[in-house]
């Protein structure tokens, strides 16, 4: 693909993803709205709708690619995009949860472009604005009382009990030296590709999809690891201005991410260099994190999860292939998962 296709590739994504938020938010904004004046402000900042003081601002919410995948998931069985709105409404919401608590658990003090939820309000404040929105989202759910509603129940619950044993495992990692590439994988599939997956089967089952809501599901989960993937890169890799974190920032902090386990499982010399160098306890210096950068990619780390992410990406676009699904939307979710994936190779 040419430049110039990427270019007009990702203008396209970026009009997909647009003209979903244009139908989702507005009931997002309103289920926000409702809650209490204790965790309100805290969101709706978190969200980027506010500043610390409350004022308008107009700051980076995110893709919104879950809320996207649910509402073109419904559009892939048949129905109009409107009928998943609760659905959508919800992942976007549990996303969020996940977020704020993460940020939280992780120390991360630097998200989309300016300070974490937890730096402006305190952490306590913010992990009960996530409880808060993961509630709420259970909620919206429950009050759309829709056919699917009590099946779109039990999946939101299901994903996110998959995200905290994943959470879970993550916090764990930290304190490990001897992590498994396969644990590694299970990790993310429960933190990442659960909600992915969850998204598209929740937009699907709201459509009415039947069986076809598998089909839809397993897109989702394999793109979603082939996201995390990707994820795990830009941790690493990213440049400041794409992924609103300082560069290196996983490594900072020493996470047992993806291309970081593969590198030190590899049995390389750079693997066991960076072994030495990642798995102490000092703090690593500037030139030490930029040195476990060298030695990731060194070591294959990098180009293993790359190759995963393309593989996974295969695997999820095949899925589609494999329903009895719309065509124009199944293009859009395509070009969604390799916008996603292609975004830093």
């Amino acid at each position: 693909m040419s430049v110039t296709e990427d270019t007009a590739h990702d203008r396209g994504t970026d009009a997909v993803l647009a003209r979903n938020r244009a139908l989702f938010e507005p009931a997002l904004r309103a289920a926000v709205d409702s809650l209490s004046p204790a965790v309100r402000p805290v969101a709706a900042y978190h969200f980027g709708w506010v500043d610390q003081d409350g004022n308008p601002s107009h700051a980076d919410s995110g893709k919104a690619i879950r809320p996207t995948l649910a509402l073109l998931s419904a559009e892939a069985v048949g129905a109009p995009p409107a009928s998943a709105v609760p659905a959508a409404v919800a992942v976007e919401l549990v996303h969020n949860f996940s977020l704020l608590h993460d940020d939280v658990m992780d120390g991360d003090t630097t998200r989309r472009h300016r300070p974490t939820a937890w730096t402006v309000f305190g952490s306590n404040t913010a992990i009960l604005a996530g409880d808060a929105l993961l509630t709420l989202a259970l909620d919206v759910l429950a009050a759309s009382r829709g056919e699917a509603a009590q099946d779109g129940l039990r999946m939101l619950s299901a994903a996110v009990l998959d995200l905290i044993n994943g959470q879970r495992a993550d916090l764990d990692f930290e304190e490990r030296r001897d992590v498994g590439l396969e644990e590694c994988v299970r990790m993310a599939e429960g933190k990442t590709s659960a909600l992915l997956g969850c998204a598209c089967a929740i937009g699907a089952a709201y459509g009415g999809g039947g069986e076809r809501v598998e089909a839809l599901r397993e897109f989702g989960s394999s793109f979603g690891t082939a996201f995390q993937h990707v994820d795990d890169l830009l941790g690493i890799w990213g440049r400041p201005e794409t992924t609103g974190k300082p560069v290196h920032s996983d490594l900072r902090s020493r996470k047992k991410t993806l291309p970081v386990v593969a590198a030190l499982r590899s049995g390389t010399p750079a693997g066991n260099e960076l072994a030495d160098l990642y798995l102490g306890e000092r703090e690593l210096s500037d030139a030490e994190v930029a040195r476990a950068a060298d030695l990731v990619e060194t070591a294959g780390g990098r180009r293993w999860s790359a190759e995963q992410a393309d593989t996974l990406l295969d695997r999820a676009l095949g899925a589609l292939r494999s329903g009895d699904l719309a065509p124009r939307p199944v293009e859009e979710l395509g070009a969604l998962a390799r916008f996603a994936v292609h975004r830093t190779h």
